[in-house]
């Protein structure tokens, strides 16, 4: 008996408040709203590029000769003037040797020559002086002169040679491994031995559509051109490159099969905390890489903002629900500017001071009434709803 009355009690209070809940579920949505205002922004267009050293050099010789020692780590950092490979000197000694003796030769017939025309013309004026003497004596003095000349310049060469016996760096920066090790004969004609790409600074170079490129230049036209620009890298892995770098060249000429024009940055690659030149992944750019170059204003604009969130698109582009009178949502198109991602830059459909909704937009229909509540504070309660109980 106790068990009936239990379970129609129940029942009871079951049905009265069935009233309730359907008045609950089925009254107008709770939604998040923000006031549209203006607010700082910076403008930022992103776009692909890859990185690029700023120098890169391929290591070749410039003699034959054997390859005696390689005085660099592969992979490492090397320094300008650094030695890098020492050739075989012994014959190239030998040969400078050889072309320093014919100028010590002919530096001497010289000396003879230049005494003999002296004489000859001391001896012009007197009875045992003869014109053709004089002049054989001048002839003979040019000819060994020129012969001193001709072995001083063998003697640079054979000194030129000798010196590219030693391969130095010409620029700092990271060296690649070698293509052949000690004990290999190298030519001129034996390609790179090793190539060395500068670290620090980069540069990052990026495609720009014509269109785009015309709009970033309106756009800072009044504020110092593309010197009002930053720009900064997105890595592979999502993350924010540290430095920002700065444009620095523009192509002048529209590549024809994409109708881009290519936007060069140049940008720091500083050391890691902590990294040494010769670690393996010492700086976090690397030659070839690709990002993600996001150009920004220098300086934030002021423009009428509202969340990313808050704009919907379909079909027919753009638009926001907009709390209208009674508190009805009103349908509203809308065009963006240049945004970020949290917020939407609109360029025109809304005015300053309109109330937009930024949440709760799943539950919106056009016209529909909402339960409005600032964006971020505990939804409200629709009209009729129970008092919420402490």
């Amino acid at each position: 008996m106790r068990v009936l009355l239990a379970l129609a009690c129940l029942a009871a209070a079951l049905v009265a408040a069935a009233p309730a809940r359907a008045q609950f579920g089925g009254g107008p949505p709770s939604v998040g709203v923000v006031k549209v205002q203006q607010q700082p922004i910076t403008e930022t267009s992103a776009f692909v590029g890859r990185v690029q050293a700023m120098d890169k050099v391929d290591l070749v010789a410039r003699v034959t000769a054997f390859v005696e020692a390689i005085d660099f780590v592969e992979g490492g950092e090397v320094r300008k003037g650094d030695l890098l490979y020492k050739l075989e000197r012994g014959p190239f000694e030998a040969d400078l040797a050889s072309k320093q003796a014919t100028v010590a030769q002919n530096a001497a017939l010289l000396h003879n020559a230049s005494i003999t025309l002296s004489r000859a013309q001391s001896l012009l004026n007197t009875p045992a002086g003869q014109r053709s003497t004089v002049d054989d004596a001048i002839a003979n003095q040019a000819n060994y002169s020129a012969q001193l000349q001709a072995a001083q310049a063998a003697v640079r060469a054979s000194q030129i040679n000798l010196d590219y016996t030693e391969i130095r760096a010409p620029i700092s920066g990271k060296i690649t491994r070698t293509s052949l090790t000690i004990g290999n004969v190298v030519t001129p004609t034996s390609g790179a031995l090793a190539s060395i790409y500068s670290q620090d600074p980069m540069y990052v170079l990026f495609p720009v559509s014509v269109r785009e490129v015309l709009d970033l230049q309106r756009r800072y036209a009044d504020k110092g051109g593309f010197g009002a620009v930053a720009v900064k890298l997105i890595l592979a892995d999502g993350s924010a490159y540290k430095e920002t770098g700065a444009l620095d060249y523009i192509d002048p000429s529209v590549a024809t099969t994409t109708d881009t024009l290519t936007l060069r940055a140049r940008i720091p690659n500083p050391l890691r905390a902590g990294a040494k030149p010769g670690d393996i992944g010492s700086r976090e750019l690397v030659d070839g890489e690709f990002v993600t170059a996001q150009v920004e204003g220098v300086e934030p604009i002021k423009a009428l903002a509202i969340p990313r969130t808050s704009v919907l698109s379909d079909q027919q582009g753009y638009f926001v629900y907009v709390l209208g009178p009674d508190n009805k949502a009103e349908r509203r198109a809308v065009i963006l500017g240049q945004s970020t991602p949290e917020l939407a830059i609109v360029a025109s459909g809304l005015k300053e001071g309109e109330t937009i909704i930024a949440d709760g937009l799943q539950k919106v229909r056009p016209g529909g009434q909402v339960v409005p509540a600032p964006l971020g504070a505990p939804p409200a309660a629709p009209p009729g709803a129970p008092p919420a109980k402490g």
